[in-house]
C-alpha cells in the first residue's frame, strides 16, 4: 500500500498552478477566475531543449523512401528525452447551468525507448525521471517512475475497444478499415489495456501527422477520483512529429453510457527533446527490470489474445495491481530474481475465466 500511495501522490502533482488566468480560456464567464489552472504545487528545475532537428524527422523527408517506410520512420521519431507539458480545458458543455472547470496545466520529464521494433510491430516504452524543488530550495532525488506504453502494429486486424466500466472487447476490423493504417494501443503503468484506435499517418515535406478514428477510453487520471458525471471519453488522437520532438492532440467528447455527452474537450500534450538532464536512474531501472516487464507484457498479451472480452479493475480486496506489480519489479531489481515467476499468479487474482460459445471470455475483477 506505501507503492501505491507514494505513486498515486506523485502521479497528481506532476502539475503547478497560477495566478493568471488561462491564455484560451473562456473571457466571457463572469468569474474569470475559473480560468486559473488547477493542479498541484510541484515544479522542477529548468531544463535545456534540445534545438538540433530529431535525426527521425529529417530521414522521414528523404523523397526515395516509401509511405510505409515513413510510417515505421515517424513511429520511431517519438523515442527520446522529453520535456512535457499537458494542456487540457473543457471547449463547450451541454448539462443545463453548464459551468466550465478550471482548465487543467501538469508536465513532466520522460524518456521514451523501443522494447521492440520488428517490421510490421514497433513497441515504445515511457520512464518517467523527476526532480522537484523541494522548500529549502535544494533539488530531490530522482524519482523513477514505468509509465505507459504505446504500442503500434500495421493493418491489425482487429482491436480491444473500450466499452465503459472497465470493459473492453474485441472489435474486428475488415480489410478496407484497416488497409495502410497503423493501431496505437496504449497501456496503463501495469501493462493492463487503456485505449486503442487505428488510423493511417500523412506525410507532408516536413511534418507527418497520424490521426485515429474515433477512440473510446476510460477517464483520465487527472480526473477519475474528482469526476463522476460521466463514464468515458470519446475522441480523436492525432500525433505529428515536429523537428524538436513530437505532439499529442486530443478533441474529446466527456459521454455517460446512455449517449449523452456532458462537455466536449481539447488536450495538448507537447513533447520536446531536452539534453543536459541526468536521466541515468531511469536507464539503470530499466536496465534491471526490463525482463520483468517483458514477462508483464507477455502474460497481458495472452490473456488478451485469448478474450473477447475483458474487465479490468485494478483494486481486489484492497490489493492495487499496479503496486503489486511496482512492488515485484522492485523486489526482482534486488537480486529476488523468484519475483518474475508471480506475475502471472498475480495478474490471475484478477481474472475471473468463464466459458463462454465462442471460446474463452476473461473478466478482471
Amino acid at each position: 500500500m506505501r507503492i501505491f500511495f507514494f505513486i498515486t501522490i506523485f502521479l497528481s502533482q506532476l502539475s503547478f498552478s497560477s495566478d493568471s488566468n488561462y491564455v484560451f480560456g473562456w473571457t466571457q464567464l463572469d468569474n474569470p477566475d475559473l480560468m486559473t489552472p488547477r493542479g498541484g504545487t510541484s515544479s522542477g528545475p529548468n531544463v535545456d531543449l534540445d534545438k538540433t532537428p530529431n535525426p527521425f524527422w529529417k530521414e522521414i523527408q528523404n523523397d526515395e523512401l516509401t509511405k510505409f517506410e515513413k510510417d515505421r520512420l515517424a513511429i520511431l521519431a517519438m523515442q527520446g528525452e522529453h520535456k512535457i507539458n499537458f494542456d487540457f480545458m473543457e471547449t463547450m458543455g451541454f448539462a443545463e447551468d453548464y459551468i466550465p472547470p478550471k482548465p487543467y496545466q501538469s508536465w513532466g520529464t520522460e524518456f521514451v525507448i523501443a522494447v521492440e521494433d520488428e517490421k510490421h510491430f514497433i513497441s515504445l516504452q515511457h520512464i518517467m525521471v523527476m526532480f522537484f524543488e523541494q522548500d529549502d530550495g535544494t533539488t530531490s532525488d530522482p524519482i523513477v517512475v514505468k509509465h505507459w506504453r504505446q504500442d503500434w502494429k500495421y493493418q491489425d486486424n482487429s482491436i480491444n475497444e473500450f466499452v465503459g466500466e472497465n470493459t473492453w472487447e474485441r472489435k474486428n476490423l475488415s480489410y478496407s478499415e484497416r488497409k495502410g493504417t497503423w493501431s496505437q494501443t496504449v497501456y496503463q503503468v501495469d501493462d493492463s489495456p487503456r485505449y486503442e484506435g487505428f488510423g493511417e499517418w500523412k506525410h507532408f515535406a516536413n511534418s507527418s501527422s497520424w490521426t485515429s478514428n474515433e477512440t473510446k477510453r476510460p477517464l483520465p487520471r487527472r480526473e477519475a477520483t474528482i469526476r463522476d458525471d460521466y463514464d468515458i471519453i470519446i475522441g480523436t488522437n492525432i500525433h505529428t512529429i515536429t523537428p524538436n520532438g513530437w505532439v499529442h492532440e486530443q478533441n474529446n467528447n466527456k459521454a455517460t453510457l446512455d449517449n449523452k455527452v456532458i462537455a466536449k474537450e481539447i488536450g495538448l500534450a507537447r513533447y520536446q527533446r531536452i539534453e543536459n538532464f541526468d536521466w541515468s536512474a531511469g536507464y539503470t531501472y530499466w536496465d534491471e527490470t526490463s525482463d520483468f516487464w517483458k514477462k508483464v507484457r507477455e502474460v497481458w498479451g495472452e490473456k488478451t489474445k485469448r478474450s473477447k472480452k475483458i474487465k479490468v479493475n485494478s483494486d481486489v480486496d484492497g490489493d492495487i495491481l499496479f503496486a503489486t506489480l511496482f512492488g515485484l519489479a522492485d523486489y526482482y531489481k534486488n537480486g529476488n530474481l523468484d519475483a518474475i515467476e508471480k506475475i502471472e499468479t498475480t495478474i490471475d487474482k484478477h481474472i475471473e475465466k468463464r466459458e463462454s460459445g465462442y471460446g474463452y471470455s476473461i473478466t478482471v475483477e
